[in-house]
């Protein structure tokens, strides 16, 4: 046998429908698209979420609410992860965001989950309750900026 004589199965290689290509192909003409009409043409095709001149869903469900361009968005540390950052005093949101706390420096707020015995200032925009009560208890101070 010679690298010449190799035949691939039969079935293997399959031509393409070449579309449009006289009467004779058997997709000649409309090119298997049928008679006139809105598929038949090119780019003739309805938006996906047309249907069928029925009312579409998004203008039969009601609106409702809105969105307040006036609310301050605050970035969340627990005193838990503060408790991470060492030998810094005070804590300042630019140590928070330099230690990958927080991803902006704007508005922080801290909560009061997790552990906190450390004497250092924190500063931030907000603290909760117990936040503000564990770091007085240790001795420090919770000061708002």
């Amino acid at each position: 046998m010679k690298l010449s004589e190799l035949k691939s199965p039969a079935g293997l290689k399959k031509n393409r429908k070449r579309i449009g290509r006289g009467i004779g192909s058997g997709t000649g003409k409309t090119s298997g698209k049928g008679q006139k009409g809105q598929k038949s043409r090119s780019g003739g095709k309805p938006h996906p979420w047309f249907e069928g001149g029925q009312m579409p869903l998004q203008r039969r469900l009601p609106k409702r609410g809105f969105t307040n361009i006036f609310k301050e968005h605050f970035e969340i540390v627990n005193l838990g992860q503060l408790a991470r950052i060492q030998g810094v005093d005070p804590i300042s949101p630019e140590v928070m965001k330099a230690n990958g706390l927080i991803r902006k420096t704007g508005n922080v707020k801290v909560l009061g989950d997790g552990d906190w015995s450390a004497a250092v200032t924190i500063q931030a925009q907000k603290f909760s309750q117990s936040a503000s009560k564990k770091i007085e208890q240790s001795g420090g101070k919770a000061e708002v900026v």
